[in-house]
């Protein structure tokens, strides 16, 4: 297959901790005491991914298709807003070949939580499993994912034109 047919995209997402919000990553919520400050779940996971994704096909970023101007996306689930780019991308013959991610967060501890978010993930994507990856780091109490002030993700997808084999 010719590398053309390939393409990779690069996402980035970080939201800061509130009160009186819940926490979800990867579809996941987490008892934490505090969530994620956003217009949609702010699931910077979720977004990263996304944002990589639409990288990838240069069919520009999570706030081109779902911007915060709009009230239908207020307190979206962002596996569904996932799920939508997900069919976009398919209508423009791409498949995900695989999604590598890493949140950046001091707290919670997020090993426990992380095979239930990779199911999420490649349930929407429609692919296996053992080609999302989710890791989750800590930054040594150092800036504001360091201090608890917020969380990121950085997220790469890898796609390719063609039908899913």
């Amino acid at each position: 297959m010719p590398f053309d047919n390939f393409r990779i995209g690069h996402g980035y997402d970080v939201h800061r901790l509130v009160k009186g919000r819940n926490l979800i990553l990867g579809g996941i919520k987490i008892a934490n005491g505090t969530g994620l400050l956003g217009h949609s779940d702010a699931d910077v996971l979720i977004h990263a991914i996304i944002d990589s994704i639409l990288g990838a096909t240069a069919l520009g970023d999570i706030g081109t298709f779902f911007p915060d101007s709009n009230q239908n996306y207020k307190n979206s689930n962002s596996l569904c807003l996932l799920n939508k780019v997900i069919d976009v991308v398919f209508r423009k013959n791409y498949v995900i070949v695989n999604i590598d991610s890493i949140i950046l967060a001091q707290k919670p501890k997020l090993s426990p939580f992380i095979p239930n978010m990779r199911k999420n993930i490649a349930k929407v994507c429609k692919i296996e499993e053992e080609k999302v990856s989710v890791k989750a780091k800590t930054e040594e109490n150092l800036g504001f994912t360091g201090n608890g002030s917020g969380i990121a993700a950085h997220a790469v997808s890898l796609i390719r034109k063609g039908s899913q084999s």
